[in-house]
């Protein structure tokens, strides 16, 4: 077993038209002993902006503190909010300081533009970001062992048209619900 699958968790992004939505499982774990069923994976960067962390536990409270005040760094200088994109390369660049001793956990990030347009991105431990366009759809399940595990690279081959902000939430808790049940 992996040591970013050993609390395990379950993170789905997905765009559509002018919208996006991100979703997790609530479940903490070691191993397959259930700990804690309110467990925080997604949080708010700004009001425009979301970020999902998967992996050991530990790891992504100290990533979320050191971007949530690298956030309020760029805020205090720049007097805006970051855009999504910005934001990915400033998680890729914190994740590839500590590339040695990396955190053990994988980052989706999610957000809307100036313009509305949709952002999902993920990136690995060190920081090696792949970004999802409008039509594709970014999975990043980083499940127990029992669970089936499914690569992130083929998840985002899966193409739609680009969907409602309704049928965006009804497809993204179908994904969720099949991969945790």
């Amino acid at each position: 077993m992996s040591i970013t699958e050993y609390n395990g968790s379950a993170l789905v992004a997905m765009v559509g038209k002018n919208c996006f939505a991100i979703a997790s499982d609530r479940r903490l774990g070691v191993q397959l002993q259930t700990i804690a069923t309110d467990f925080q994976r997604i949080s708010k960067i700004h009001d425009r902006l979301f970020i999902g962390l998967s992996g050991l536990a530990t790891d992504s409270q100290t990533l979320y503190q050191r971007l949530v005040f690298r956030h309020k760094l760029y805020q205090l200088r720049e007097e805006r909010d970051m855009k999504p994109e910005t934001f990915a390369s400033l998680v890729s660049a914190l994740l590839y300081e500590k590339r040695f001793g990396p955190y053990f956990c994988q980052p989706v990030i999610a957000g809307l533009s100036d313009e509305d347009k949709p952002f999902i991105c993920t990136m690995d431990s060190i920081g090696a970001k792949y970004v999802g366009s409008l039509q594709k759809i970014l999975l990043l399940l980083e499940l127990l062992e029992s669970l089936f595990m499914v690569p992130v690279r083929q998840c985002s081959s899966l193409i739609w048209n680009p969907m409602s902000c309704l049928k965006l939430y009804l497809k993204l808790c179908y994904h969720l619900l099949t991969v945790t049940v």
